[in-house]
């Protein structure tokens, strides 16, 4: 199965940076590569949901990962929602991929959002609680002991009997045609389950909906800070980044966190719209170009390649959710590039770049 994934980004993205292929038949070629990306993150929510991804659990404070997650949230909900934090300061560490927990976070608040079209609110809450025994006798799947407690409940339209009992199933969704694969809130139970977690749904029709996760409270001695600057710390001094991502939101995010870095930042939401800002650029250029690695059109490696006809020491770094492709691997390998894995932390992004 990963070597069958990996053909289409490889071989798609050589046959795009071929200076002689007809323009009909490389907007074919980027319709195949789109495909196979989108087949590749319905499998990457499918192993979610099946417990089958590879996790990389460390302690983890939730309130701190909520407070980091906090900006990113308000751009993923309009003005018209109000987003509320209420963070019990004196809950435990848990044991979690932050990765991974952060789109578990990510999927329960857009799926309150879009669950009030009108408006309203989303409340995120943590709290520390103990399921004792008693809890036990009506939830036999729960193992007694203390737990930390994520809530996220927002005043949308709510859900009925028939929809609760489905909404973790992979495909299930109550959106129209188009706006949804059913996957997010399926990944959501694969990743709480496979944290040794449970989840609870709380909902009504017009009374709202609460999805509380419980994770076991982590025991034992939490892990040294890894050596390195604070995700918050400003570590560039101007230097102009081109950053290329076709996916709006993270584009939006990704500018945000390089700009409070202390970046210069250019985005461009294509290949095409690079080349164009790379053409206009001056002299001096760019000293970093940021990159996804697959993109309609013009992929990331073929991008990096053209960039480098004009300025030649151009640093690249690429963005990928398909860290287990060989071919996109290889082709990273092939064009001499930096690499970092969506999603990625904040902190993380900025120790590459610096």
């Amino acid at each position: 199965m990963e070597a069958g994934r990996a053909a289409p980004f490889g071989y798609s993205d050589r046959l795009l940076s071929a200076h002689k292929l007809p323009g009909e038949a490389k907007q074919e070629i980027a319709e195949i590569a789109a495909s196979a990306e989108r087949a590749a993150s319905l499998v990457n929510q499918l192993l979610a949901f099946s417990r089958k991804q590879v996790l990389h659990p460390r302690s983890v404070d939730l309130n701190d990962l909520v407070k980091d997650l906090s900006r990113m949230l308000e751009r993923l909900i309009p003005a018209n929602i109000r987003l509320i934090t209420e963070l019990d300061r004196k809950i435990g560490l848990i044991k979690a991929d932050p990765v991974q927990l952060q789109q578990v976070i990510i999927n329960l608040a857009a799926n309150a959002r879009d669950s009030m079209p009108g408006g309203g609110s989303v409340t995120i809450a943590t709290r520390s609680v103990v399921l004792d025994a008693i809890y036990g006798e009506t939830h036999p799947e729960v193992v007694p002991g203390p737990y930390v407690q994520l809530t996220v409940s927002d005043s949308g339209h709510g859900m009925d009997e028939e929809t609760k009992e489905h909404l973790f199933e992979p495909f299930y969704t109550t959106k129209q045609v188009g706006q949804g694969t059913g996957l997010g809130l399926a990944s959501v139970f694969g990743t709480v389950k496979q944290s040794n977690g449970y989840i609870c749904v709380d909902s009504e029709p017009g009374r709202g909906s609460a999805i509380t996760i419980y994770l076991p409270e982590f025991q034992g001695t939490p892990e040294a800070p890894t050596p390195g600057p604070a995700p918050r710390q400003k570590k560039g001094s101007g230097e102009t980044i081109l950053l290329v991502e076709d996916d709006p939101a993270r584009r939006q995010m990704t500018c945000t966190i390089l700009t409070r870095a202390g970046y210069t930042v250019l985005s461009a939401a294509n290949g095409r719209e690079a080349l164009a800002l790379i053409g206009g650029a001056p002299d001096a250029g760019f000293q970093l170009l940021v990159t996804d690695v697959v993109m309609p059109e013009i992929g990331g490696t073929a991008l990096a390649a053209r960039a480098r006809e004009r300025f030649p020491h151009l640093k690249v770094l690429y963005m990928s959710g398909y860290t287990r492709e060989g071919g996109v691997r290889q082709a990273i390998r092939d064009s001499d590039g930096a690499f970092i894995e969506k999603p990625f932390l904040p902190g993380s992004l900025v120790e590459l770049v610096g």
